[in-house]
């Protein structure tokens, strides 16, 4: 095992300790007026509160809490177990998928959401495609003075563009990067070819300094330098920015992906969580959600109201259309359980 990886699993350890140590969790009693959603954190939650809970609770009486962070193993663990921290999740597309295959996912409640009162294809699986965002390659500017990397195949070459690198685990979407700098094209990224992705991933490997597996952790290894390139959620680049770090973004090779609000089987609130998810329906607070986190509303009526600044930072912007791959959600859906094992176990090698 290297000395890398051994430092990326104590990184990953360490964070997720502190996690734990500082946010201990109560649940209410079912019986009451709450709401849990289970968020991703740093600015995704921050807007999530204001674009979404606070108007739910002043239009409906219930209190929204968020749990940080969002947590396919500790959702599935929940179901099974039939203890409850959380009603209510945000997921990808293709964990969404994969969590209705494996019956994680309440089926729809058409008494409180009407399918055919809301945009064409908001209800998928069971759960509500309420927003898009990219997968972007960034990098520090100050790093590569001579300009800096332009697509995943630079990622790859280690001798053009030197450097520590950062990756997240999420190993569907790590698999398409590898693809994409072996020169797949765009349109042929799925279904993904596992045997040669994890053939370009060995190359990367000893180059990568850490795994991440949360998003404000990934923002923070660019701000403080300690690596040059990783990947981000495409509106935690403006974020670091705004510290005044100088990041690059490449949307070349930006792996787009949907994501789905939905309820949990057998959430002891799963009334209130039908209510909030017909709520963040609406296009405006969709609009708002745009504003404020640049991920792309999938309420057609919400770009009516949002301004050419904001909707050319967007994932489905037309200057992005033919740089950005979209994910097959259906396929990922199918393959994930099995890629993410072997993905592990790769990692651990």
């Amino acid at each position: 095992m290297s000395d890398g990886f051994r430092k990326s699993r104590r990184t990953l350890l360490t964070a997720a300790a502190a996690a734990t140590l500082s946010a201990p969790f109560v649940r209410a009693n079912a019986a009451s007026k709450v709401l849990y959603i289970n968020s991703w954190g740093g600015v995704w939650t921050r807007v999530e509160e204001e674009a979404f809970a606070k108007p739910f609770t002043k239009e409906t009486g219930i209190e929204v809490r968020f749990v940080t962070p969002v947590s396919y193993a500790k959702m599935k663990a929940q179901v099974e177990s039939g203890n409850y921290e959380w009603d209510v999740t945000a997921l990808g597309a293709a964990e969404w998928m994969r969590a209705y295959y494996e019956g994680l996912v309440e089926p729809l409640d058409r008494t409180v959401v009407d399918p055919s009162k809301l945009y064409p294809n908001a209800i998928v699986a069971d759960g509500l495609d309420f927003t898009s965002l990219g997968n972007v390659l960034c990098y520090r500017e100050d790093k590569y003075p001579n300009g800096g990397p332009k697509n995943w195949a630079d990622y790859w070459d280690v001798q053009k563009f030197p450097g520590p690198r950062a990756m997240s685990t999420q190993a569907t979407r790590v698999l398409a990067y590898a693809l994409l700098a072996d020169g797949v094209p765009h349109d042929k990224i799925y279904p993904l070819d596992v045997d040669r992705a994890f053939r370009k991933l060995d190359q990367i490997k000893p180059h990568v300094k850490v795994w991440w597996t949360q998003g404000s952790q990934a923002e923070q290894l660019l701000r403080d330098g300690e690596v040059y390139m990783n990947v981000l959620w495409s509106s935690r680049p403006n974020e670091v920015r705004k510290s005044g770090v100088p990041i690059g973004v490449v949307w070349d090779g930006a792996l787009v992906v949907e994501n789905y609000y939905g309820v949990i089987k057998g959430s002891p609130n799963k009334a209130f969580g039908w209510e909030s998810i017909k709520f963040v329906a609406d296009a405006k607070r969709q609009a708002d959600w745009a504003k404020g986190t640049l991920y792309g509303p999938a309420n057609p009526d919400a770009y009516k109201l949002l301004p050419p600044d904001v909707l050319d930072a967007l994932p489905g912007s037309e200057s992005h259309a033919k740089l950005i791959v979209r994910n097959d959600a259906e396929w990922e859906g199918k393959n994930a359980a099995s890629i993410t094992e072997r993905f592990t176990a790769w990692l651990a090698a």
